[in-house]
């Protein structure tokens, strides 16, 4: 680094104290002045070389006695071939330029040119200079900022007259100044992130970084430190393989470049189209990229170029190619699993695994397409549905009883069809008996579910002892569901034959056997 220069006032302390005090040391003089000792001996050898007189002359500045104590060593033939700062802010601007590789192109061309110090010094002076009308040198292809302006459009639909507000999204790349402008109908999230991945085709690559604002559609807590993004951005983030470092909360100058474009879209884009109305936001759109299109071919001052030809020059070779696949919008949530297992989203209800039910569920929901995932496995694929309060299920995401129900309402409009068809498959005893009892009943719907209270009862007992009861009361005149399953729980073991009419008759005294019968002639019956 440059020797740093002291102030007017240290140096002529200096001088006074060794003038006025000549026994005093470099150490004494050093700690008096608030200095380094080898300051001290430097400012002291350099003075005593010049024969420098005090008093100093009272004409001379400070800039006179640095001169004179700190003479540049350069020729003045490269003195007068000046420093092309234009060309080394804006090569600055590339990727992997650096101002040390800079100078030594400049030594090549210039052998007894300046010293590398002399040259970043002479470059940041000419940049203070310029700080009025020039941003701080930024990478090419490196970052990326968004934000909306704002300044509104006016949109009147044709049919009622009503007039709503139009948002202007704007995208901007620092190193260029080339911006991307567009109008929304509001700023929701899907418009948030149509609009970034618009900007992104516009621009027809990808930067390194994304600068948001911290609006809450993309970043769900703000901290400067560790953001916590919205799902969809995340997932909008990873697609384009971005780092996205959202500004501080109330702090534009961490997007300065983006707040200086929507000053020149305000100016130069929105103020001439304040008096019209538009009568739909494609409409608003045509006439926004047109003026924004003169903006962008405008020759910038300060540089000398358009933003456009800036652009093409040092920002898209540096830009990262876009993704193959295009980007899928789609909106991810977390959501609870309810107790029926299914997932709210959009005012309708999907279905998950039952097992899955009081689980945090991650949606992911496209277009068309609605998809489930439990930390991070895939569990569930819906079309989806906009009935609103409607439910969506899948039958192999039921449990058995539901699946059950469920088959009774859909298989069978009536009902009964399907129950004497399950109770078949117990056996025609089981069949015979419910029929019976649904026939016996006033009203088709109580048969039906003395019916299903059978069915139910076939999942607890063996089939050969349905059979067996069903065929003990299949003569009853009043067959019900309660005989049938308090003769199941009375009876541990139905041993009787299938066939009532060939069933023993039980032991008792009143009753004669066949010798009774015999005729007392021949002894026959």
């Amino acid at each position: 680094m440059t020797q740093p220069r002291l102030s007017m006032r240290k140096v002529r302390e200096v001088l006074r104290l060794r003038n006025e005090n000549p026994s005093l040391s470099a150490r004494s003089i050093a700690r008096a002045c608030r200095i380094s000792p080898t300051t001290v001996r430097e400012y002291l050898d350099r003075a005593k070389a010049l024969d420098l007189p005090w008093p100093l002359p009272a004409g001379c500045t400070e800039d006179e006695l640095y001169q004179r104590l700190f003479p540049e060593p350069v020729s003045p033939s490269v003195r007068q071939a000046p420093l092309d700062f234009q060309y080394i802010h804006l090569e600055l601007k590339k990727p992997g330029v650096t101002r040390l590789r800079l100078w030594q192109e400049y030594r090549q061309r210039q052998p007894g040119g300046y010293a590398y110090s002399q040259f970043c010094d002479l470059y940041r002076g000419w940049l203070a200079g310029e700080a009025i009308v020039m941003h701080i040198p930024r990478t090419a292809g490196e970052e990326m900022e968004v934000d909306y302006a704002g300044t509104t459009v006016r949109i009147v639909n044709p049919q009622t007259g009503e007039i709503t507000k139009g948002y202007v999204f704007v995208a901007v790349l620092p190193a260029s100044n080339y911006f991307y402008v567009e109008v929304q109908p509001d700023g929701t999230l899907p418009h948030w992130i149509g609009g970034i991945v618009r900007a992104l085709l516009f621009f027809g690559g990808v930067p390194r970084i994304l600068i948001p604002d911290n609006l809450k559609t993309g970043v769900k807590r703000a901290n400067f430190y560790e953001p916590d993004l919205n799902p969809t951005f995340q997932h909008l983030a990873e697609s384009f393989q971005l780092v996205v470092l959202p500004a501080r909360v109330r702090k534009p100058q961490d997007k300065p470049h983006v707040e200086n474009a929507v000053q020149q879209v305000t100016r130069w884009v929105l103020a001439p189209l304040r008096d019209w109305k538009f009568f739909s936001v494609a409409e608003a759109n045509q006439a926004v990229q047109a003026l924004a299109n003169e903006v962008l071919d405008r020759k910038m001052k300060h540089v000398g170029k358009s933003r456009r030809a800036l652009f093409e020059e040092i920002e898209r070779p540096a830009l990262r190619p876009l993704p193959e696949r295009p980007f899928v919008y789609t909106e991810i949530k977390l959501a609870k699993a309810h107790l029926d297992y299914h997932v709210e989203y959009d005012h309708h209800y999907y279905s998950v695994p039952y097992t899955l039910r009081g689980k945090q569920i991650e949606v992911q929901a496209g277009e068309h397409i609605l998809q489930l995932f439990f930390r991070q496995k895939l569990v569930a694929t819906h079309v989806r549905s906009r009935v609103r309060g409607g439910y969506t299920t899948l039958p192999e995401h039921m449990p058995p009883q539901h699946r059950f129900v469920r088959d009774v309402l859909r298989n069978d409009r009536d009902g009964p069809g399907w129950v004497l068809a399950q109770a078949r498959q117990i056996g025609p005893r089981t069949a015979e008996y419910v029929q019976l009892l649904m026939e016996a009943r006033a009203f088709p719907e109580q048969g039906i579910r003395s019916g299903l209270g059978v069915l139910s009862l076939a999942r607890k007992y063996p089939r050969e002892k349905m059979e067996r009861a069903c065929a003990l009361l299949s003569p009853d005149a009043h067959p019900t569901y309660h005989t049938l399953r308090s003769l199941l729980q009375r009876e541990k073991n139905l041993s009787a034959p299938t066939d009532a009419s060939s069933l023993p008759l039980p032991p008792h005294v009143n009753l004669r056997g066949p010798q009774s019968f015999l005729s007392k002639e021949d002894g026959s019956c």
